[in-house]
């Protein structure tokens, strides 16, 4: 958690004092910002402190901005003004857009001017009347540029969600950087530095057997970026990549495991017990719950229901983004899932929200000690092998979707299947688990 936080209202705050080497620059004394994000949504504050220290690292920016006696017309850039409006708790709105806000908003902005002799500072006038330029970001700036767009969007991922999310659209870039070889404003991209970038990916696909998927996210999140700041930032840019994506690409799902497999090979007594326990027990949970890995990491104490008439757990966002809104759903237990579940009843510390740790130890694992029929076999495989097990027992489409937290594609009515109805058919697929495992209490 950032060492910034506090609690006010409900609700997780930023707050830092001045230090002394700036208090004669910046008299606010405190700058305190709310990060608009519930503490109640967020327990431990992980989503809050990414906010907080974002903002962090804006206002120390300002500073020294300040303390190198920087030129005016550099402090008054669009993206000073707009870090400095967000140090003093406002987003930054452009003077005629402000205009069409309602009066109290722009009345907020003018009394925030007023404050500690802020009327006197060019980026604080710039920043809270929206008057700064735009300015036009170079390729090198287009994460950090789009990432301020849409933090809206971001608020509800949890620390590794965010690091996924970040790390694939840096790579985007960088990589599109080292092709063309020449940073330059965005405005300048060309249709033959698309085309440029295309053929590199298409190399690589054939000379380095990277597969088309990946080639064509990180093209389409390098458009998906330049195309979200065309539209706010009114830069006009064509859009470049269409029609550029490689074809070939195929959806592939993992395979999934026979039933008889899984009972006489990854449940046999001890093909496990070399993996590390956290990792063991998650493979028993996919196994007889169907659950996503990073649903059942991110259980916990109050979505763990053993006490319950049907012991079950109930998957909730919980300080991160569900894949889709028809994954939030309840699960009896049963089978290797119960004793599993009795054994991390506090939840998961070792991969808690690292779904993608746990997945790179328990393929390591399987695959060194004959786990895996195929390449195409994974641990998710058996998410897959659990659905193939409803369908045998000929369990109503409704009822798979449920229990897969996938989206039916039908109109929703009704509550949905009752845990008593899950139950019903659950208890007919439930693996046996390991002697050891059913001794768990």
């Amino acid at each position: 958690m950032s060492d910034f936080l506090t609690r006010r209202n409900g609700t997780w705050h930023f707050q830092r004092r001045v230090p002394k080497e700036y208090a004669s620059l910046d008299p606010r004394g405190v700058i305190r910002h709310s990060t608009k994000i519930k503490i109640a949504e967020d327990r431990a504050g992980r989503r809050a402190g990414v906010v907080a220290d974002r903002l962090n690292k804006e206002l120390e920016a300002y500073w020294r901005g300040l303390a190198s006696g920087r030129p005016k017309e550099e402090l008054t850039s669009y993206t000073a003004a707009r870090q400095r409006a967000r140090s003093l708790g406002f987003d930054y709105i452009d003077n005629a857009a402000l205009l069409q806000q309602p009066f109290e908003v722009q009345l907020a902005r003018v009394e925030a001017l007023g404050q500690n002799g802020a009327v006197n500072d060019p980026i604080t006038r710039a920043a809270l009347l929206g008057t700064a330029k735009r300015q036009v970001p170079l390729i090198s700036q287009i994460f950090t540029e789009y990432r301020e767009e849409v933090r809206e969007q971001l608020l509800d991922l949890s620390e590794d969600q965010l690091r996924i999310w970040t790390n694939g659209r840096t790579r985007a870039v960088e990589s599109f950087l080292e092709v063309i070889e020449k940073d330059k404003p965005v405005t300048e991209i060309t249709h033959d530095d698309a085309l440029t970038y295309r053929e590199h990916w298409r190399d690589r696909v054939i000379n380095d057997g990277v597969a088309a998927k990946t080639a064509n996210r990180q093209i389409g999140q390098l458009s998906g970026m330049l195309k979200e700041l065309s539209i706010v930032r009114r830069l006009g840019l064509p859009d470049f990549f269409h029609g550029l994506r490689l074809k070939g690409e195929t959806e592939k799902d993992p395979t999934p495991f026979e039933t008889d497999f899984i009972q006489k090979r990854i449940l046999a007594e001890g093909a496990l017990d070399r993996l590390n326990e956290e990792a063991r027990m998650v493979i028993y949970i996919i196994a007889d719950t169907g659950l996503r890995p990073s649903e059942i990491l991110n259980l916990n104490a109050s979505t763990i229901f053993l006490d319950a008439p049907i012991p079950y757990v109930k998957v909730l966002p919980d300080g991160r983004r569900l894949k889709t809104e028809h994954s939030e759903r309840e699960i009896p237990l049963v089978g290797c899932a119960l004793p599993a579940i009795r054994k991390m009843r506090d939840g998961f510390k070792r991969y808690h929200d690292n779904s993608s740790g746990f997945s790179a130890a328990a393929n390591k694992f399987m695959q060194e000690n004959g786990l895996r029929p195929t390449k195409d076999h994974t641990v998710y495989s058996l998410r897959h092998s659990f659905k193939d097990r409803l369908v045998a027992i000929e369990a109503q489409d409704s009822l798979i979707d449920s229990l897969m937290g996938h989206d039916s594609k039908k109109p929703k009515y009704g509550k949905g299947p009752s845990l008593e109805l899950k139950l019903k058919y659950l208890k007919q697929i439930a693996l046996t688990p390991p002697r050891a495992l059913a001794r768990a209490r």
